[in-house]
């Protein structure tokens, strides 16, 4: 089993879920993150790891990104969500990874994307009187001076 094969499973059971594929990666839509995710913790593939999740801040959306393993088939699926800034929520994956649970918070505290349904979503990193994100683009903090780039 490679990603090619993991990607055309996917197409194939739910024709309208991915938004964008390349051969090392997929970006889904948002609404069909769970069923998705779901086929593929059960399925043959057995992505049963949540490796890691994060984001990426592209200005006008933010990327959540998720890094899904098999140890059966030693493969990695990288796979990605794009949030527009006006609505910056999405399905959290607790019900299927514990692991998702401290991430999310993370990906919470340093984007601002929120999780719903997530058990605990509170800061994790950051005071919890900050209103804004450290690793948006447009952060400014009272205070805070960047280190000059050399």
């Amino acid at each position: 089993m490679d990603i090619a094969s993991v990607i055309q499973r996917i197409e194939e059971q739910f024709p309208c879920a991915i938004a964008e594929k390349t051969p090392g990666w997929i970006t889904l839509k948002k609404e069909s993150l769970i069923p998705v995710f779901h086929c593929l913790m059960t399925g043959p593939e057995a992505f049963i790891s949540l490796h890691c999740l994060t984001a990426v801040d592209r200005k006008d959306s933010v990327e959540v990104v998720y890094h899904l393993f098999s140890y059966h088939h030693k493969i990695m699926l990288t796979v990605k969500v794009l949030l527009p800034n006006v609505d910056l929520t999405i399905d959290s994956l607790t019900p299927l990874w514990d692991a998702a649970n401290w991430l999310e918070r993370e990906v919470f505290d340093l984007f601002g994307v929120k999780f719903s349904g997530h058990p605990d979503m509170r800061r994790i990193l950051n005071p919890d009187h900050w209103t804004t994100h450290p690793l948006r683009k447009d952060f400014k903090q009272d205070g805070f001076v960047p280190r000059p780039v050399k």
